[in-house]
């Protein structure tokens, strides 16, 4: 009796851990079959007309020619998101993870912030682009311009950057900040030296992960920055409009002349591209970072000398 319930028990463990890969399967596949269809298609309709000077001409009047400035812009704005948002969303994910001190009841503070980042990471980032509008571009009189939709794009990516710090940095042993305090290391060394580095890797795919949110939106840089066919002469942030690579994806599509379509599917296929390189990018950093730490991982660390004020810093 006890053999029969123990072969059925085996036999239902098979047929669960079965049903469970095929289901992570599916889910794979409902994943990777849309973005494979998506990125075959925009490389089907792009790859026949394709030329390498859309990389370096400028988009004429009428819509055709190439994509240079439109390129350029788009990488400015990610790279104003990078350092905007970016400062303010690890900033804030930092003072969450460490300096959030636990209530009384238990539960940790920082509620408000929280709640905060979650409302807005809500919002619709046409909500958000006429929001930028009506305050920005209208309200102080700053017009279409670059710093409208830096601001505006931050905001919209900020609880993304904050959430990824948070959690990367919760995820880091509390082994490493006991062994820091025991070695007298003050807290702002510790988190400097030990904790951030350790959480680097999760800190910087969401970084990336937010400038690729960046790259893709339309709806808020059409409210925002408007459009230009060439970049502003000099270092204009406001009354300027600028050139991106979505407004082309976005207004050409449907635009009745064949060469409009033509630079519709280049700006879509340079946004894949450029896109793919975030996540290779992001992938090759986190592969060496936790390479290097985990090859300096079983080293010991030096005491600090005593009476050293607690400065000294392990030997990596």
């Amino acid at each position: 009796m006890s053999i029969t319930t123990t072969g059925n028990a085996l036999r239902q463990r098979k047929i669960s851990e079965v049903m469970f890969r095929g289901f992570g399967i599916l889910a794979l596949l409902l994943v990777l079959v849309p973005a494979i269809w998506l990125i075959g298609s925009v490389v089907a309709h792009a790859a026949p007309h394709w030329k390498w000077s859309v990389l370096w001409s400028s988009l004429s009047v009428q819509d055709t020619g190439g994509l240079r400035d439109e390129i350029l812009g788009t990488l400015i704005l990610m790279l104003g998101v990078l350092i905007i948002a970016g400062s303010i969303g690890v900033l804030a994910g930092i003072h969450l993870s460490e300096f959030a001190k636990t209530r009384k009841n238990g539960k940790p503070s920082g509620g408000a912030l929280r709640i905060a980042s979650d409302v807005l990471s809500g919002f619709p980032s046409i909500v958000l682009g006429y929001v930028g509008y009506a305050a920005l571009v209208v309200g102080l009189h700053w017009g279409y311009s670059l710093l409208s939709a830096l601001i505006i794009l931050s905001i919209m990516v900020i609880p993304y950057i904050a959430k990824t710090t948070e959690s990367s940095l919760r995820q880091v042993p509390t082994a490493y900040r006991e062994g820091a305090v025991a070695l007298g290391m003050t807290a702002g060394y510790s988190l400097r030296k030990i904790v951030l580095k350790t959480a680097l890797p999760g800190i910087v795919t969401g970084l990336l992960l937010a400038m690729a949110i960046a790259s893709g939106e339309t709806a808020p840089l059409i409210y925002t920055a408007g459009f230009s066919n060439t970049l502003p002469h000099g270092i204009v942030l406001t009354h300027a409009q600028f050139p991106y690579l979505t407004y082309a994806v976005f207004t050409f599509y449907n635009a009745p002349a064949a060469q409009a379509h033509y630079v519709a599917f280049d700006a879509a296929l340079i946004l894949v591209v450029l896109i793919l390189l975030l996540l290779v990018i992001s992938r090759i950093f986190v592969a060496r970072t936790q390479r290097h730490t985990e090859g300096g991982a079983g080293r010991t660390p030096r005491r600090p000398p005593l009476g050293g004020g607690g400065t000294a810093a392990p030997t990596a």
